[in-house]
């Protein structure tokens, strides 16, 4: 069974920076895709970042150009950098990993079969 646990959240300013981490339980980042996902409080859950096992990337708009995911296979871990953050990025961030094969980007929920428990972002002066 995969487990995922993220870290890094907290407070930070507008126009700050976060590094959320998220430590998988076994070497799964060879053979899995891994993403970002975000909830705010009354909203839907979104894709924020995704990285697949050869390294390519896609990001939801909002986020382009601000935000970097990448992954650490020999440690087990992907990595959210977060630059000029902004109020609407505030939410709970959830680390989530697919073991499913695609030429498409996977931005659902529902194509990803693990997740963590999240960790919380926090944006405000």
């Amino acid at each position: 069974q995969v487990q995922l646990v993220e870290s890094g959240g907290g407070l930070v300013q507008p126009g700050g920076s976060l590094r959320l981490s998220c430590a998988a339980s076994g070497r799964i980042f060879s053979t899995h895709r891994a993403a970002w996902f975000r909830q705010a409080p009354g909203k839907e859950r979104e894709f924020v970042a995704a990285i697949t096992p050869s390294g390519s990337t896609n990001y939801t708009d909002t986020v382009m150009g601000r935000f970097a995911i990448s992954t650490d296979k020999a440690n087990n871990t992907v990595v959210l950098q977060m630059f000029n953050l902004k109020p609407e990025d505030a939410a709970a961030y959830c680390c989530e990993a697919s073991e499913r094969a695609s030429w498409v980007p996977m931005t659902a929920r529902s194509d990803y079969q693990y997740w963590g428990g999240g960790t919380q972002v926090t944006v405000s002066l």
